[in-house]
């Protein structure tokens, strides 16, 4: 298998790496951290005009990408730079769920998505949920004519900046069933709708949202009714592809900043860099970082795999991913000493990000198990 960038995605990672390092700034990420949308106006305008929101659909959806290595390239840069725009939720998540199961009207949206002028997010995850994709207890009947929505969602990301969110909500069965789950769009100020927004540990900001008979019209309901768990489930597979792109992007961040200190910082007269025990965590950290890009890149090649092999793939992936990130922030802190426990420095934000992202779509031990779960059945 060749595992070299095509020049296509080549040309993309460039000159986003170019853009990002001139644009995202220590500056920047602080003000996108207090700013009460949890992102930067100005960069996410900024990479709508390059045309990367573009990258993350396919050319039949109105992008010109939208296979799992433009996604990995996108937010392997996006690691690089610590940058935390919306961009996994509207453009991977609720933008793909439009993009395969939605109506010709809501798929016209699409093209609102990749210009940047609308940004939607999911509303799934629920406060007993747990990981599980199938545990939807928010409930929708018909009523009129169009849909009344009652539930509760949890760390809806994003939800500040969005407009509208594609909400997931039971119309048959019982929690934990995969028949029964369907999507609705849903506007962010619909009525009946409370929100609950708070910054996240490694920037953004995500909600918790209550819904109390919130009315949406009929067409507002995205694909089958009862049918959404098979594409919710693969758009969380490419959102976990993503996420461990973005994943090895800060490790590679904080593998530089941590091999600029080594060079840079003297005891006994010479870079602490040359003493050899510091040689060899260092070398223990790049070979890991190597094995972890490895896995990311094997993920994204079986995105498009039967859904049994896909998903062991996307276990073992986020598995070995939260655990390298582990190594590489407590390795690059006790490196750097006193002036690695500072949040000034960027190292702390890395530190953040990653520990967050270990988190989010299911950590090490989850994954793990349900590797085992996968491979056994």
């Amino acid at each position: 298998m060749n595992f070299e960038l095509t020049e296509e995605r080549q040309m993309l990672q460039d000159s986003l790496r170019r853009y990002l390092s001139d644009t995202v700034t220590p500056e920047m990420i602080h003000d996108a951290t207090e700013a009460d949308t949890g992102h930067s106006d100005t960069l996410w305008s900024g990479l709508a005009e390059m045309g990367v929101i573009g990258a993350l659909f396919s050319e039949e959806d109105g992008g010109f990408g939208g296979a799992g290595f433009d996604l990995t390239v996108v937010f392997e840069e996006l690691g690089r730079a610590g940058a935390f725009e919306p961009l996994m939720e509207s453009g991977v998540l609720a933008g793909g769920l439009i993009a395969a199961l939605g109506s010709d009207a809501q798929k016209a949206m699409i093209d609102e998505i990749v210009s940047g002028e609308t940004i939607l997010t999911l509303a799934h995850g629920e406060p007993a949920a747990r990981y599980d994709l199938a545990h939807v207890e928010t409930q929708a009947a018909k009523g009129g004519d169009g849909w009344i929505l009652t539930g509760r969602k949890s760390v809806v990301m994003a939800a500040p900046a969005a407009q509208q969110m594609v909400v997931s909500a039971r119309t048959l069965g019982e929690k934990g069933d995969t028949d029964g789950i369907s999507l609705f769009l849903v506007p962010m100020d619909a009525s009946g709708i409370e929100t609950r927004d708070y910054p996240l540990n490694g920037g953004g900001r995500a909600s918790e949202i209550t819904l109390t008979d919130v009315t949406v019209p009929a067409d507002a309901l995205i694909g089958p009714e009862g049918g959404a768990f098979e594409a919710i489930e693969t758009q969380h597979a490419r959102a976990i592809a993503a996420q461990c792109a973005e994943a090895v992007g800060l490790m590679d961040a904080a593998k530089d900043l941590t091999v600029g200190y080594l060079q840079q910082r003297k005891q006994f007269g010479q870079p602490i860099g040359k003493f050899q025990a510091l040689q060899h965590r260092m070398a223990d950290v790049l070979i890991e970082i190597e094995q972890a890009r490895s896995a990311v890149i094997n993920l994204g090649g079986h995105l498009d795999a039967p859904r049994a092999e896909r998903e062991r793939y996307v276990s073992a992936a986020k598995n070995l991913v939260g655990r390298t990130a582990k190594l590489v922030v407590e390795e690059s802190i006790q490196m750097h000493g006193g002036i690695g426990m500072t949040m000034e420095y960027a190292l702390g934000h890395i530190a953040k990000r990653l520990t967050m992202i270990d988190h989010r779509f299911g950590d090490v031990d989850w994954h793990l198990e349900r590797f085992i779960r996968l491979a056994a059945a």
